[in-house]
């Protein structure tokens, strides 16, 4: 059978945290493309990038953040987006990735904003699908606050059942799989650190003031986010996928690719964006 990409884990101590981090990578001439999952998804969600050819030659970086799919994590409490992004920086170290596209859903649109932010100058390109912006895109996240339940494995069971019956899209098969791929004690400090940086952080502020060229994807059911319009009047390229909610890759994922393909296709046009 022929192997389109490579499966590996790396020994990593983040912040005196222990990590055997599981990724799946390509090498590639061409300008790296790194990828941050969402809460509640795995590195699987980007493995189809090798099924199109918009990015033949491209090398690729996808991983499982600590607290998820197959990676381990020894201390599951210290898992927060501040310690995401330090993971990201880890995990680009041993790629050898210097400047790259960065792709992110939900929890990794966050932490990949928060990225950016600290290193624009490595950004080549963003795509921000569906990561927090603003206080009202902690519909999941806030309920750890919302449902207040102090033991870690009632709190999970009970957002999996509510996550289970909501109207949206792809919502049933994104629950059936969540207790495989989250570790439960992780979930409460993701989700309260996303939503401090959701309400306190500036997050469509520090989104705007990136350089790099941007793209917000979102759902057609989510298309009433308050702030779409002033984030494309500010330059930002919007692109709604019909038929989907807050998980494109589930629920239209051939329109994902198609769209996150174009916009780095126009990104790579911009100077400076290939690698040396």
């Amino acid at each position: 059978m022929k192997c389109e990409f490579a499966k590996s884990k790396a020994a990593l101590r983040v912040d005196g945290v222990d990590l055997e981090v599981a990724s799946i990578h390509r090498a590639g001439k061409l300008e790296p493309i790194v990828f941050l999952h969402g809460f509640g998804s795995t590195k699987e969600d980007y493995a189809d990038i090798v099924r199109h050819d918009v990015f033949t030659g491209h090398p690729f970086l996808a991983y499982d953040a600590p607290g998820c799919g197959e990676t381990e994590c020894s201390d599951l409490s210290r898992v927060s987006i501040p310690f995401l992004v330090e993971t990201v920086l880890a995990m680009l170290e041993k790629q050898g990735y210097e400047r790259f596209h960065l792709v992110g859903h939900s929890m990794g649109g966050l932490t990949a904003l928060m990225l950016a932010n600290k290193y624009p100058q490595r950004i080549l390109s963003l795509v921000n699908i569906e990561g927090n912006l603003d206080p009202q895109d902690c519909f999941l996240s806030r309920q750890i606050l919302d449902y207040p339940q102090p033991d870690a494995a009632r709190f999970f069971d009970d957002f999996i059942e509510r996550v289970r019956h909501s109207p949206a899209y792809a919502s049933a098969l994104y629950a059936a799989s969540l207790r495989h791929k989250v570790r439960a004690a992780a979930v409460r400090g993701i989700f309260e650190s996303m939503v401090e940086l959701s309400d306190h952080g500036a997050l469509t502020e520090k989104f705007l003031a990136l350089p790099c060229p941007k793209m917000f994807m979102y759902g057609d059911q989510n298309a009433t986010l308050s702030y779409l319009s002033h984030i494309e009047g500010r330059g930002v390229r919007l692109s709604e996928i019909p038929h989907s909610g807050h998980f494109p890759m589930y629920s239209n994922p051939a329109l994902m690719w198609r769209e996150i393909g174009l916009f780095q296709k126009m990104a790579n046009r911009l100077p400076s964006t290939r690698v040396k």
